[in-house]
């Protein structure tokens, strides 16, 4: 399961998962096809669909969970149930939680109910007080997700209007730190991994926000272009011009994938390997050898500072005890485990 927390007056996010059908056919033909489990151009690890469920922290009604009829098929109205003609617009709210607490619970009902799956959650940080919240309620229950995923306000979906993609949500370097910080503040970096994104495109990309604190990073822009992506901004027209985000035959016919396919691994790859050759150049054989002070940035024409300097650097435990940061004093005395939305207007 991938758990999602989102406030949509911070991000915008679209993603797309197999089928269970889909799953059980693309791992058997894998298999057929001899792909060990662990190679880097396997799809499927095993044959499950990674069913996804997402809370909304605020009221949300046109830009999420829909889908326009001109982007539906047979084989999507076969498996969600709906029909075709008309849009498909998701259930804008849900009754499984209300509460941090209650959230971490639902977490761990989860994991149970499948057998211990690793079970997270994603998010685009806000208001910092909901953050540390839910940090309140991993530690008073004692139920920590295995991944939580920070996503940035950089960049955003083709299909996503131009002020939101440009302007809406915190950014995802500054956010990474704070969400390592605090993990780490309460007691429980350890307990969990971060995964991390925004506008990652290179091996540097990489190399920097392991440093700044991710255990995983991952794209999907740089990727989307390796297969052909033009950024026409047409993701939710039905109209993209290459056949990558469309249903369109006349369209899709465009997109080869026997030579793509190729291109996006070579991308990876390559990729993969200036990460490699970044790390050697600075003396260090693994990324978790990375540290905030080996990243450094111009602040102004005549200093350059590094990460470490820049943002603070939170001590194992420090928000449990006395002597907490000014920085993170209010928002820490403001959040509360047992309400999402206690101190909404202050």
């Amino acid at each position: 399961f991938l758990f999602k927390v989102l406030d949509v007056e911070e991000m915008l996010s679209i993603q797309v998962h197999p089928t269970k059908i889909e799953a059980e056919k693309g791992f058997k033909l894998e298999n057929e096809k001899g792909i060990p489990l662990n190679a880097a151009n396997r799809n499927y690890k095993d044959d499950n669909h990674k069913p996804e469920i997402m809370v909304a922290l605020g009221e949300f009604w046109l830009l999420h969970g829909f889908l326009p009829k001109e982007k539906l098929t047979a084989e999507i109205c076969r498996d969600r149930g709906v029909e075709m003609g008309a849009d498909v617009v998701s259930p804008p709210v849900h009754n499984a939680f209300s509460t941090p607490i209650e959230m971490m619970n639902f977490i761990q009902e989860l994991r149970e109910l499948s057998d211990g799956k690793p079970v997270g959650f994603k998010l685009c940080v806000g208001k910092r007080r909901e953050f540390i919240a839910l940090c309140k309620a991993m530690k008073s229950t004692g139920n920590i997700p295995d991944f939580i995923v920070i996503d940035g306000g950089e960049g955003g979906t083709g299909a996503a209007p131009v002020e939101f993609a440009n302007h809406i949500g915190s950014p995802g370097l500054e956010s990474l730190m704070f969400v390592d910080n605090c993990l780490r503040g309460f007691g429980i970096r350890e307990e969990t991994k971060i995964f991390t994104t925004g506008k990652v495109a290179s091996g540097f990309d990489l190399v920097k926000r392991l440093a700044l604190g991710a255990d995983v990073v991952y794209a999907a822009r740089p990727f989307m272009m390796s297969l052909g992506c033009i950024q026409a901004l047409k993701c939710n027209s039905n109209e993209c011009p290459v056949g990558v985000a469309t249903q369109d035959p006349n369209l899709t016919e465009g997109l080869h994938v026997t030579d793509k396919r190729t291109r996006v691994f070579q991308f990876h790859e390559e990729t993969v390997n200036s990460v490699a050759h970044i790390l050697g150049t600075m003396g260090y054989k693994r990324p978790n050898e990375l540290r905030p002070w080996h990243v450094f940035r111009r602040v102004s024409p005549r200093q350059v500072m590094h990460y470490g300097e820049l943002i603070e650097r939170v001590s194992h435990g420090e928000l449990l005890g006395d002597k907490i940061s000014e920085s993170y004093k209010r928002a820490l005395e403001l959040a509360d485990e047992n309400s999402f939305r206690k101190y909404c207007d202050l």
